[in-house]
């Protein structure tokens, strides 16, 4: 038999307290003696601001809080609490004997089994526990040494185990900050010190916690709950909790009476007021005036952050972020299912981690889900940047050196200032590749902004920090969901939304980050069922589809299909020009390839209707290298309409393959990882 106790640790705001009631409404619809779950209300209070105030005169407790000398010296009730007397008697109890009492109340009535203890736990209490006995710390001249032994040989005798589990209930800091400032300002004089906003102090339970666990083999993990999901979604965030604390879930925990409640501490009259209004929270119904759940609109504030608790959020956000990716719904925030039907088509994607930095400040390697850049960055304001797609082959990178040469020059184009120098960008690109331990079958997008503005601005004069670069790699294989089928080939159609801008209105020889004109047509093809779109000219001829180069094979026949076998060995490969077009990396090492295989190539101005009536098409690129097409707009590619990979693109598609893994000029050696 076993009892749950479940340590709450949360900043001290209003809906730690609902979480408080929802825990003792648990056994609201039980019979009398039934009660399986008991609630305490920040069991360490009192030590602490024993502590706080300790060597401090009569008139200054070093904090301000109006009821600290009934609380603390007389250890009784103010002279208008006299009905209130057992709160402040009750507080005279220590933690461990606090916990003693509850738990020898379950065992004499035998309610010991699926029976928890919630205690609702300030974060800066934590010093005063111990995480890896789950009990409090030891103190001079206390008896919570007795009472811990005496709650263990309860414990024994009756062969029940005490299961201890964690969970920290996270808030916004703004949020935190900003209540501070309403009614329960007048406690603290408006001045809350960092360590009650409880961020950072969470943080350090987590470690503590996590550290315990590994050196426990029973040990648990810690939960961590957003309030915010709390507040939105209580049903199923109260369903998923217990779930993950092995209790059950009971819908009494939903509802909960007005006023005070017998679980409350002395000191609840002063800051309890937002819940005690309340019975519950639901609030389905946003107008309904009437409606008292905690979570209505009418509990909802607007604040001011004065910049005197700047320095505090500064402090807490940094923790708030990392914590929040604990959460469930964080983990479960997708709202659609990616073409693969799995978040991450290679799982090592999920803990991948990325290079993001200044030229003017050394960029740092971060996982992905805390990899940020600021609002102000140029790339933010106006897709002010420039971007390289490279891939990883065998402990090289392929053609590295042509990839950033094409970045310095859009760079240039664009009018990039102090910008990351060439060792810098290959610097980052080493250390990112070594963090992950990447090798092989990876690819990374390379992306350099014009840097951070000191103000919003489309003015590259406000740009004063330098240049941003970012690199994200990942595992990605060359065919697969988020790339092409090499082998069956692929479909495209004819975008209709735009055309491929000439130079007069903005060269695509520079490789920006402008991508409007690129993903309106991805869009026309996925409403299409294709996988790409075909990008016409101004003029209407071919440029490129919306992510790679096209090129088209003929043969060397007039086009009349027979069921005699032709010699390919007249083959021509054409590609259009780089008039409208990005003339792509594997672009180019392809014709290289084609006039060393003797194949005769052709760049030039081709129309939509000869690769209509070509007899092969395939697109390059260096995401998914030659991908063969055999539909363009439903009409099928190729010679006798077989809907098969060409010969001319299988050829070149090996001829890649192996210059990949054969010319070494071609690629840059990775450093070997430690």
């Amino acid at each position: 038999m076993s009892i749950t106790i479940i340590h709450c640790w949360s900043a001290p705001r209003s809906r730690s307290t609902a979480l408080l009631y929802a825990f003792e409404a648990r056994c609201t619809n039980l019979g009398d003696g039934d009660n399986d779950t008991f609630a305490l209300d920040e069991p360490l209070y009192r030590r602490w601001l024993r502590e706080k105030i300790s060597g401090c005169t009569d008139n200054n407790y070093g904090i301000s809080r109006p009821y600290a000398e009934p609380f603390l010296r007389k250890g009784a009730a103010t002279d208008d609490d006299d009905g209130e007397a057992w709160r402040w008697e009750r507080e005279k109890q220590c933690f461990n004997e606090r916990i003693y009492h509850a738990v020898k109340s379950l065992v004499e009535n035998g309610k010991t089994e699926g029976s928890c203890l919630f205690l609702k736990q300030m974060a800066k209490f934590s010093h005063l526990f111990d995480f890896e006995t789950n009990w409090e710390t030891s103190v001079d001249g206390s008896d919570s040494k007795r009472w811990k032994d005496e709650c263990l040989q309860l414990l024994l005798d009756n062969n029940i185990k005490l299961n201890h589990r964690h969970v920290l209930l996270i808030r916004d800091p703004i949020s935190v900050l900003g209540s501070w400032m309403g009614k329960s300002g007048d406690v603290h004089g408006n001045n809350p010190h960092p360590d009650e906003v409880g961020i950072t102090q969470l943080l350090d339970v987590y470690s503590k916690v996590l550290g315990s666990s590994m050196n426990r083999a029973d040990g648990d993990g810690v939960i961590v709950i957003d309030s915010d999901d709390l507040a939105a979604h209580p049903r199923q965030s109260l369903q998923d909790l217990c779930a993950a604390l092995g209790i059950e879930y009971r819908n009494s925990m939903l509802k909960w009476q007005a006023g005070s409640h017998k679980c409350d501490g002395p000191w609840a009259k002063w800051w309890y007021h937002d819940v005690w209004e309340s019975t519950g929270w639901d609030a389905e119904d946003a107008d309904d005036k009437t409606n008292t759940g905690i979570n209505h609109p009418r509990t909802q504030r607007y604040r001011t952050i004065p910049p005197s608790l700047l320095p505090a959020l500064r402090m807490s956000i940094p923790a708030f972020n990392f914590l929040q990716t604990l959460t469930s719904s964080h983990k479960a925030r997708a709202i659609r299912t990616p073409p693969s039907g799995k978040l991450y088509e290679d799982p090592r994607n999920e803990h991948v981690l990325v290079f993001v930095g200044t030229s003017s400040r050394k960029g740092r390697i971060v996982p992905r889900e805390m990899a940020q850049i600021s609002p102000f960055d140029s790339s933010v304001q106006g897709g002010d940047a420039t971007w390289e797609g490279i891939r990883i082959y065998n402990g090289r990178i392929f053609h590295l050196d042509h990839h950033l040469n094409r970045l310095f020059r859009s760079a240039k184009a664009l009018g990039f200032e102090h910008v990351h120098t060439r060792s810098e960008v290959t610097e980052a690109i080493f250390r990112v590749l070594a963090a992950n331990g990447m090798r092989d079958g990876a690819h990374m997008r390379l992306t350099l902004t014009r840097g951070e503005k000191c103000s919003s601005s489309m003015n590259p004069l406000f740009n004063v920090y330098g240049t941003t670069l970012i690199i994200l790699p990942e595992w990605k294989p060359t065919e697969g969901a988020t790339t092409y089928d090499n082998t069956k080939g692929v479909s495209l159609i004819t975008a209709g939304s735009c055309r491929r801008s000439p130079p007069s209105a903005l060269d695509n020889k520079i490789h920006h980050n402008n991508m409007i004109q690129n993903i309106l047509p991805k869009i026309e093809a996925n409403l299409a069922g294709a996988a790409d779109s075909i990008m016409l000219d101004v003029e209407g001829f071919v440029a490129e589809t919306n992510a790679t180069n096209l090129f088209l094979v003929r043969y060397g026949h007039d086009g009349v299909e027979t069921d005699e076998d032709f010699d390919h060995s007249g083959a021509v490969l054409v590609t259009p020009s780089g008039d409208h077009c990005l003339p792509g990396i594997t672009r180019g090492t392809v014709l290289l390839l084609a006039e060393e295989l003797g194949i005769k190539t052709e760049v030039r101005r081709v129309s939509l209707s000869e690769f209509y009536s070509a007899d092969e098409v395939f697109t390059t690129g260096t995401m998914g290298e030659l991908t063969p097409v055999t539909q363009i707009d439903g009409r099928v590619i190729g010679y006798k309409s077989t809907m098969k990979r060409g010969e001319v693109t299988e050829l070149l598609q090996k001829a890649y393959k192996e210059a990949v893994a054969t010319r070494l000029g071609w690629s840059t050696e990775i450093p070997q990882f430690s």
